[in-house]
């Protein structure tokens, strides 16, 4: 996950919601990374989860991932949770809760519905406080920075 928080950190300098992910294969290890590009790309699905899938499918040249393990530092939105499901994926690992948009339990779950044709290992929690906080501090200050702005500026 520590990987991962790397990869926000990037996002973040670009102007990005920081949020990064890391990709291992079967035997542990890192075959890709990624992390927010949606609007350095100008690309809604360019989420870091779908970044690192990319990625990945090039590196190993195959759509499916079966085995491989996907860290986040923020829990999973329903179209990246759908990529992940399509490439078989054998486990998410995700860190801080996602309130507003999380398809892995905070908003809706995605993963329980049984009859899902691919059934992915769950877990969540790992360094939450961190990656939560550096979300957290990301917002904050981002909001700071338009409540200081000189309101005659947008005329």
């Amino acid at each position: 996950m520590r990987l991962a928080l790397e990869q926000a950190v990037r996002a973040k300098d670009l102007g990005e919601v920081p949020v990064g992910a890391v990709l291992l294969d079967a035997s542990g290890q890192v075959i890709a990374t990624g992390f927010n590009r949606t609007i350095a790309d100008h690309d809604p699905t360019a989420h870091a989860e779908i970044v690192a899938l990319r990625a990945a499918a090039r590196e190993v040249q195959n759509y499916r991932l079966p085995g491989a393990t996907l860290y986040v530092t923020l829990e999973p939105c329903a179209m990246c949770l759908g990529a992940m499901l399509h490439a078989r994926l054998g486990r998410i690992v995700f860190a801080a809760a996602d309130p507003k948009t999380g398809a892995c339990g905070s908003v809706v779950n995605l993963l329980e519905h049984a009859t899902l044709n691919h059934q992915t290992v769950l877990t969540s929690g790992i360094l939450a406080e961190e990656c939560g906080t550096y979300l957290r501090d990301f917002f904050k200050d981002r909001r700071g920075k338009t409540q200081q702005a000189d309101p005659m500026d947008a005329t």
